[in-house]
């Protein structure tokens, strides 16, 4: 496995040289998760973080109750648990492997330490973590601010920028999981896909989903189009 190159191509680790990520691949420690296999738990202490290499990792949050809300789902080449790690605090979600799940898994102490030796290391993570938070930010207000519809919108927004823009959206998660994601359940999120297929918004298959009218999503999405 050719782990600076890997390093070298992460969005994280933009900018880093190649003696950087050297560095960081000298403490890298490649693992394989199963399908359904914890990283870590809500509350656990951050002493490690990930980058994907392949697979898919959920991120989520339980409710007192034992409901799941899914923050966030994670890909190749993505990382998670860096600000617990970062900070020297608790992790504040959890993350579970989707499926099996190639990581580079970098220690705590080793990190930290690497850091102290190359301060151009944490500046260049501060400026992508930053980055990551008003991400976040998006997505609180999305979840507080808009009703379902407009959360899917968005989503559905958000897979065609990450596809340049592509009409045909494939769902690499399950409905359950992206009801889960948009903070409803299966059962409402089926009854917007109806709404939003009556109205030649788009066109659901088993796996799919075809945007047909853009301008009308982009309109659910900021809340100037309603479902009728």
């Amino acid at each position: 496995m050719d782990i600076i190159g890997i390093i070298s191509s992460l969005p994280l680790f933009a900018g880093l040289t190649p003696r950087q990520c050297a560095n960081l691949a000298a403490i890298a420690v490649p693992k394989i998760f199963p399908r359904g296999k914890m990283f870590f738990s809500e509350g656990d202490e951050g002493i490690s973080f990930y980058v994907i290499i392949s697979g898919r990792v959920k991120i989520f949050k339980l409710s007192p109750d034992g409901k799941e809300q899914i923050l966030r789902i994670m890909e190749q080449t993505e990382s998670f648990g860096e600000a617990a790690v970062f900070a020297g605090e608790l992790y504040p979600a959890s993350a579970q492997a989707l499926v099996e799940t190639k990581v580079l898994l970098f220690p705590r102490p080793a990190f930290v330490q690497l850091v102290g030796n190359n301060p151009s290391l944490a500046l260049n993570m501060l400026a992508f973590l930053s980055r990551r938070l008003r991400m976040l930010a998006a997505l609180v207000e999305n979840l507080s601010l808009k009703e379902v519809p407009g959360r899917l919108a968005a989503y559905l927004l958000y897979l065609s920028k990450r596809n340049k823009k592509a009409a045909f959206l494939e769902l690499d998660i399950s409905k359950n999981q992206l009801a889960g994601l948009l903070g409803t359940i299966p059962e409402t999120l089926s009854r917007i896909l109806k709404r939003m297929s009556k109205e030649k918004l788009i066109k659901v298959g088993a796996r799919q989903i075809q945007i047909l009218d853009q301008d009308g999503i982009a309109r659910l999405a900021d809340g100037t189009k309603h479902l009728t």
